[in-house]
């Protein structure tokens, strides 16, 4: 195997063009020779600044040259990760502690249960339905049979009030472009219905179940369908046994190409509510329409991009909201849609101390889910507001579920923790007593590990969280082989959460941290807007302190912490590595954003500038470009051992900028430590990523990291 790559590496290098040899101090093995990559003369003034783009040509995926390029870097980084000892037995112990049942929590539809279930290795979750909880279940949708090796997964799954049709989406090879057909629950067949071009979508069913609403963009061609930018969302109707061109438009704004919409109907059939969302800040517009009427308009609701207003449920024309206007860390409110000005809305559930992070009606009842600290917390109350219960939690971790109707008397719900795999539990509405429902066996010792939750300082004096993750008893004398990840943006929080691959790194006597970096939503919207634009430094400034405190509290030392982070947290990765690379032994930026400077120009990027701001103004120019990883990489200097990863079917953040960012660092690397990019096919930016393809990855990152951070 070893040999044989290393003969395909020499032989497309040769074909290529490659460095003479790697250089001659380094001890064999240690540093590759890379592929020789060309340079153009290519640059750009920006307000007065002119920025040298000399590796512009790879962002043509499609180019001969380009993939002549990808296959002579993917043959390097196969012939280095070939001849890791180590990999081969961790793969073999990844496969065995992956193998273990997982679902997910179940919904109930028209009488009917549904919900998803994972044998172990099966590349993708097969879906579900009973009738009864004591039923044996019947399989419904098996996607494993779309596709022989796995690469074509469930994007979304919504069934008709009745129960008798469920529309789903399926996503290929990893790409944000969903294809949605309409399955006849009770014979398994599907309906001739085919809709495709669809994106960033929900679909909402009528409640005489004869049709639903959901989004998509007009036809792309094929040569820019991965790249291209992704502008004026519309709005459609599609009736159950016609074809996707007699779609009725519902909403769009031919004025507005940035606004996007979800649509939602209430459970009572009456309303549908249009959320548009603008990026992805989240700032949204509400808009409904009155179904009981045939030619109602669709009118607003709330017609300001000022705040997250997130819809609940309905009782009558008293429509229930989460809401951070006037509350960083949200609020509930309710809103009368025949009177629908701030002044006469109702506050049902005052902000708290803590982060409200979701909110749900069932059996007349209001479940509403907290962070503390980046925990999970969930309080009960009347529909008024009024304080029940709290929901009793085995632990530290974070919980999902608890969907439901008004009418319903039970909800579901999951919990997972870093040693606690994902359950599933029942809960009695009524008295809130909960039951296990399915809880996996996965073949490891919980209580041979623990979870601990530390504050450390932050350079401008924020006191921030981050979870320490380890076997019990391990030693603070600064030899501990450490993995630190973090996201820190878009409002997404970082929560507990199972994952055999941590487990596995564990075991391997890996301690696992995860940091609650600012950006993220874990403190509400100030917390998030803290880690934004101009103050995006403070993301970077806050996962460097977690490492240096990991390093003076000698859990570790710089030449056995290792950082990793994929997509915002790929850019997190490359921005602290290129400000501190003597910090770190290895980084592995995973599908990262890493020209900050360009990043808008493609697909959905546009949308990402309520984050980070955009090039094209002049103050956030001069403020991206001091971080952005691609521009800060300094020939001469001596970076950690790096291994870059990325999709050829990327379509979220395209492979583009992990090709020049490599290409970058491979012509900026002193010294011995590899700088390598790992070039998945057939995968996209990581949702619905096959189980074989996911164990193949996290063999290759641990296996590297045996060797970065000599293990």
């Amino acid at each position: 195997m070893h040999m044989r790559q290393a003969t395909l590496a020499l032989a497309l290098m040769m074909a290529f063009g490659a460095q003479a040899a790697a250089p001659a101090s380094c001890p064999a093995g240690q540093a590759p020779t890379y592929p020789v990559t060309k340079k153009v003369d290519q640059s750009d003034n920006y307000h007065g600044t002119t920025i040298a783009d000399p590796y512009r040509w790879l962002e043509d995926a499609n180019s001969a040259e380009t993939k002549g390029w990808v296959d002579a870097q993917v043959a390097v980084t196969q012939a280095y990760l070939a001849q890791i000892p180590q990999r081969k037995a961790i793969q073999e112990r990844l496969t065995k502690l992956w193998n273990y049942e997982r679902y997910s929590v179940p919904s109930k539809e028209g009488g009917r249960y549904f919900y998803s279930r994972n044998d172990g290795l099966q590349n993708q979750s097969v879906l579900y339905t009973m009738k009864n909880l004591s039923d044996e279940p019947r399989m419904l949708l098996d996607p494993n049979t779309l596709a022989a090796d796995g690469t074509v997964a469930l994007a979304g799954v919504e069934v008709s009030p009745d129960g008798k049709l469920m529309a789903y989406g399926t996503a290929a090879s990893g790409s944000d472009w969903n294809e949605w057909k309409v399955r006849d629950i009770e014979t398994g067949k599907d309906l001739e219905d085919h809709l495709k071009w669809v994106k960033f979508s929900q679909t909402a069913w009528t409640k005489d179940g004869k049709g639903f609403f959901y989004s998509r963009y007009d036809e792309p061609t094929e040569a820019t369908k991965l790249a291209a930018v992704n502008y004026h969302q519309k709005l459609y109707f599609h009736k159950i046994g016609t074809p996707q061109s007699a779609d009725t438009l519902v909403y769009d704004r031919p004025d507005e190409k940035e606004w996007g919409f979800r649509a939602k109907t209430t459970d009572d059939g009456k309303y549908l509510l249009i959320t548009a969302t603008k990026g992805t800040a989240h700032k949204y517009r509400v808009f409904i329409k009155d179904l009981s009427k045939a030619d109602s308009k669709v009118v607003p609701l709330v017609d300001n991009f000022d705040a997250a207003y997130d819809f609940i449920d309905n009782v009558g024309d008293v429509f229930y909201f989460s809401t951070d206007r006037k509350a960083p860390r949200q609020r509930i409110v309710a809103i009368d849609v025949r009177k629908p000005a701030e002044a006469n809305w109702k506050q049902i559930v005052a902000e708290s101390g803590d982060t409200l992070n979701a909110a749900h009606v069932v059996g007349d009842r209001l479940i509403v889910e907290y962070l503390k600290d980046a925990r999970s917390v969930v309080r009960v109350s009347d529909l008024n507001g009024k304080f029940i219960r709290e929901i009793s939690l085995p632990g530290i971790g974070s919980v999902s579920g608890f969907t439901g109707k008004r009418g319903d008397k039970e909800t579901f719900f999951s919990f997972t923790g870093f040693t606690t795999p994902t359950t599933i539990y029942r809960m009695d509405v009524a008295s809130g007593e909960t039951a296990v429902f399915r809880q996996p066996k996965v073949d490891f010792d919980p209580n041979a590990y623990e979870t601990r939750q530390q504050f450390f300082t932050s350079r401008d004096g924020t006191k921030v969280p981050m979870f320490i993750v380890s076997k019990k008893g391990i030693k603070l004398d600064g030899s501990n082989p450490t993995y630190l990840y973090g996201y820190g943006g878009f409002n997404i929080s970082m929560l507990p959460a199972f994952s055999p691959a941590n487990l596995a790194w564990m075991e391997m006597g890996g301690v696992y941290v995860v940091a609650n970096l600012r950006g993220g939503g874990e403190y509400g919207e100030s917390w998030h807007q803290a880690g934004t634009k101009l103050q995006k430094q403070n993301v970077f400034d806050d996962f460097i302190g977690a490492a240096q405190w990991l390093v003076d509290n000698k859990v570790t030392q710089p030449s056995k912490l290792a950082i990793g982070g994929g997509s915002n947290g790929g850019l997190l990765v490359g921005a602290a590595m290129t400000q501190r690379p003597d910090l770190f032994g290895a980084a592995i930026p995973m599908v990262g954003v890493m020209d900050m400077l360009r990043f808008h120009k493609f697909t959905i990027g546009w949308a990402w500038t309520s984050d980070y701001g955009s090039s094209e103004n002049a103050d956030e120019f001069k403020a991206l470009v001091k971080y952005s990883p691609l521009h800060n990489l300094k020939p001469g200097t001596q970076y950690p051992a790096t291994m870059i990863t990325t999709a050829d079917h990327d379509d979220r953040v395209v492979p583009a900028h992990s090709f020049k960012f490599a290409a970058a660092a491979q012509a900026a690397q002193a010294g011995c430590n590899p700088m390598l990019i790992r070039i998945d096919t057939k995968a996209g930016h990581g949702a619905g990523k096959p189980t074989a393809k996911q164990i193949e990855e996290v063999a290759d990152r641990w296996g590297f990291l045996t060797k970065a951070l000599k293990m």
